[in-house]
């Protein structure tokens, strides 16, 4: 997809930012908890390899992806650091993610045998993790007998190294901890039962990492908190201090004067009922501005503007207070004036949450790092 470079229309990202959100976790971390950088899905949005620099120059140990692809980018991009891919991977791809140090998860015996075979003529080792479902219901091994065969397998394997055990929460962003506790027994039960521990145990993603400090891990797989956004919405106050990384900002196009009774957008299912002054900006739902955001508000000139008619392919218009001069700032996302609009806003907005919007922002919004 083209990147819109001639279009005023972007998502400033902040690496002070990033910076800042990975040094708070930092200085909560226990003595022998590494901090992994979870830089999945282009980085949340934000640039997967842009967000990996900046993550690394301030002293991570490593990464999260969800894809083979993703990481072999951060490889060619010159991050030498480890890398961990949480999802699936086809096995076939085995002896490409031993050459190029990538450990990768793993959830069945058959996927690990059908591995191994890919592995006969391969020089380096396969680095997995064990994926365990504690309650998730996405992948993972669930019962003692089969992570004690799948370990009785890893100690007679040659080609495969057993480097971690992890689990992921349900519910760690939620008030009631019925179901985290539940999760959490079962996990540390099923890591009882391995006869050899591997070098990683690891459970905390962003949210543990914020409200459950007394669960033990020795990494923290950071990712929403990285971007400065609290992993529970509003339904719980971040434990510390986060800044959000990323901003859009677009601008006026067009600006004109309509009259009682005229129409906006397709459907006409705007009408003023009087004279009102309506701005144009070039961002739409192609740009993952999406179309169902008509009636939230953006912020121009620290005023409140209300998205009328329907959100166009490329373009929105909004309801101004007063004439404008074509080139006026618009932040739909961000700070203006006094007054801000966040992720979280738009995500009550859209009855979602802001990874969503954050990860639904296309190429065709260039990213600006500041």
């Amino acid at each position: 997809m083209v990147s819109g470079m001639h279009r005023k229309t972007y998502a400033r990202i902040s690496k002070k930012a990033i910076e800042h959100n990975l040094k708070i976790e930092q200085t909560r971390l226990g003595d022998d908890c590494e901090l992994f950088a979870v830089v999945k899905a282009d980085g949340y949005g934000h640039g997967a390899v842009e967000v990996a620099k900046i993550a690394k120059d301030t002293g991570v140990s490593g990464f999260c992806v969800a894809l083979l692809d993703e990481a072999l980018e951060l490889r060619k991009a010159g991050i030498t650091e480890p890398i961990l891919i949480l999802g699936i991977v086809d096995a076939e791809f085995a002896p490409i993610i031993a050459a190029e140090n990538v450990s990768v998860t793993v959830s069945s015996l058959a996927w690990l045998k059908e591995a191994e075979k890919r592995m006969i003529q391969q020089k380096e080792p396969l680095r997995v993790h064990l994926a365990v479902d504690t309650g998730m219901g996405r992948i993972g091994f669930r019962t003692v007998s089969e992570l004690k065969e799948v370990e009785n397998n890893l100690n007679q394997s040659e080609a495969v190294v057993f480097e971690g055990i992890f689990t992921h929460f349900a519910t760690a962003d939620e008030a009631d901890e019925t179901q985290f506790n539940k999760q959490l027994k079962i996990f540390n039960e099923l890591v009882a039962s391995l006869n050899n521990k591997p070098k990683f145990i690891h459970v905390a993603n962003s949210a543990t990492a914020l409200w459950h400090q007394q669960v033990p891990t020795n990494l923290v797989r950071y990712g929403i908190a990285m971007y400065g956004l609290n992993p529970s919405g509003t339904t719980l106050s971040s434990a510390v201090s986060l800044e959000p990384a990323m901003e859009l900002i677009s601008e006026l196009v067009h600006v004109k004067q309509i009259q009682a009774g005229d129409t906006v957008s397709y459907g006409a299912t705007y009408e003023a009922n009087k004279a009102e002054w309506v701005g144009t900006i070039p961002i739409g739902y192609a740009d993952g501005w999406r179309r169902s955001l008509q009636g939230q508000t953006v912020l121009v000139d620290g005023n409140r503007c209300e998205i009328i008619g329907r959100i166009c392919m490329d373009q929105c218009m909004i309801r101004l207070p007063r004439e404008y001069p074509v080139g006026t700032q618009v932040v739909l996302v961000g700070k203006s004036g006094t007054d801000q609009v966040t992720m979280e806003e738009l995500a009550e907005h859209l009855d979602t949450i802001s990874y969503e919007i954050i990860c639904g922002l296309t190429l065709r919004v260039p990213r600006i790092y500041v």
